[in-house]
């Protein structure tokens, strides 16, 4: 089991940066794939980022591609969520997830991953 506790929202304008964090429990955490995903009010969940534990393979939506960089630290067991030139629609609840034990790929739906935080809110204000 992996517990998994965001942090590092908040309420921003738009073209700040916020850097999320997402410390993971447990020692085998490097073998974790690990995602971000983000739900606005009324919308479905969606896929921001995704790190697999394989050499560190990354992959992003399109609508955050070039402005969002995910990185892990597995000495930490954080992941990390850096988010520059935010707009106001990145405001959204935003959430870590783990893929299962040994996933290489992580794909972007959220079915694929087996535990979540509780997410932070990241507001961006035009």
């Amino acid at each position: 089991q992996v517990q998994l506790v965001e942090s590092g929202g908040g309420l921003v304008q738009a073209g700040d940066s916020l850097r999320l964090s997402c410390a993971a429990s447990g020692r085998t955490f490097r073998i974790y794939s690990m995602g971000w995903f983000r739900q606005a009010p009324g919308k479905e969940r969606e896929f921001v980022a995704a790190i697999s534990w394989i050499a560190g393979s990354t992959y992003y939506a399109d609508s955050v591609k070039g402005r969002f960089t995910i990185s892990r630290d597995n000495a930490k067991n954080t992941v990390y969520l850096q988010m520059n030139s935010l707009k106001p629609e990145d405001t959204a609840v935003y959430s870590c997830a783990a893929a299962p034990l040994g996933t290489e790929v992580p794909g972007p739906s959220p079915n694929e991953y087996a535990y979540w935080g509780q997410g932070t809110q990241v507001t961006v204000s035009s």
